[in-house]
């Protein structure tokens, strides 16, 4: 058995690229709300009235379940707490290769 190794967790668990990038941004952007809501110290339903939404679904949050929110939702929400939600684009690193040239 080979072991594979993967830039990121998502990259491991997900079955495409894109898939992959938006859980990254997803999870970056509720570990940052999750962080901000107890920081500010918070209860549910107060966070839920600055969001717009219920208390439920803070407790999703909260609780880190990632598949109920959307990229779109987390940036508003993001941007609701004040926080300054952005896009950081990278470019691939180059592959190694590792072919011999025959030479003439």
């Amino acid at each position: 058995m080979s072991k594979q190794r993967f830039n990121s967790v998502w990259d491991a668990l997900e079955d495409t690229p894109k898939q992959a990038a938006s859980m990254r941004a997803r999870s970056e952007l509720m570990m940052a709300l999750q962080q901000w809501v107890k920081g500010e110290e918070l209860t549910q339903s107060t966070a839920a009235g600055l969001f717009g939404v219920t208390q439920p679904r803070v407790s999703d949050l909260m609780r880190g379940r990632i598949d109920l929110f959307s990229t779109d939702t987390l940036i508003d929400m993001a941007a609701t707490a004040g926080l300054s939600p952005h896009v950081s684009i990278k470019a691939p690193k180059a592959k190694k290769h590792t072919e011999s040239r025959a030479t003439a």
